[in-house]
């Protein structure tokens, strides 16, 4: 049974998740604040954390980057702040997903269940020097391991899985958030932008590829 750490300070928001969460199949544990979340987890680690971002004694972005400082564990946010801007810093801050209040428990249950399958698989793939490891979410270029965010991580995992096809950014909005997201949204090129970065300090220069105007792909090339 999957375990979820809710982070929520209103207790009846708190307790319609835990049912809702619980008749789905899932065990919920609750915590009331940020510094109380941070030390639920530290005694169990969860499969997912449910993050609300305005909570009393730490704000929800600071608490997302210490969990992604030290777990890999999926961040799903939950912000009545429905500006791009504020949607883009949370991603970036490590959060994986994000749902704006109100919602529909059906549609949180989607958000998780498309977090929980992206974590799932047990294949290595190979390109070049670059190597891919979903079992164990890890991924190492000529030996060297490369420290990816849980995004960064099925991003690539999807760019690898057919090197050389150009993504649009659309297929990539759907295997990463399993929807399309606003058209105004940069959230897709701060990840890319992210993962070059890192591939480049590891060495794999080249790999990633810009296609301007259609999306982006992986490509095996040589180190320069």
């Amino acid at each position: 049974m999957k375990r979820i750490l809710l982070i929520e300070d209103d207790p009846e928001i708190a307790h319609l998740l835990q049912l809702e969460l619980g008749e789905a199949g899932y065990t919920v544990d609750w915590a009331s604040g940020g510094m109380s979340g941070l030390v639920r987890l530290r005694e169990a680690t969860p499969d997912l954390v449910i993050l609300d971002l305005g909570l009393p004694d730490l704000d929800g972005g600071e608490v997302a980057r210490r969990i992604r400082a030290g777990y890999e564990v999926p961040i799903i946010v939950l912000t009545a702040a429905d500006a791009v801007e504020r949607k883009v810093s949370l991603l970036s801050d490590g959060a994986d997903d994000y749902i704006v209040k109100p919602f529909h428990p059906a549609e949180l249950l989607a958000r998780i269940q498309v977090q929980l399958r992206h974590r799932e698989g047990g294949e290595q793939i190979s390109v070049g020097g670059l190597e891919v490891h979903l079992a164990k979410r890890q991924v190492l270029f000529e030996g060297q391991e490369l420290r990816l965010s849980p995004k960064e991580f099925e991003l690539l995992s999807l760019l690898v899985s057919r090197a050389g096809k150009v993504f649009s950014r659309q297929e990539i909005e759907e295997h990463l958030w399993g929807r399309q997201l606003e058209r105004d949204s940069n959230v897709v090129d701060v990840h890319i932008a992210n993962l070059r970065a890192k591939l480049r300090e590891a060495g794999a220069y080249g790999y990633l590829r810009t296609v301007r105007g259609v999306g982006y792909a992986l490509r095996q090339r040589e180190a320069e």
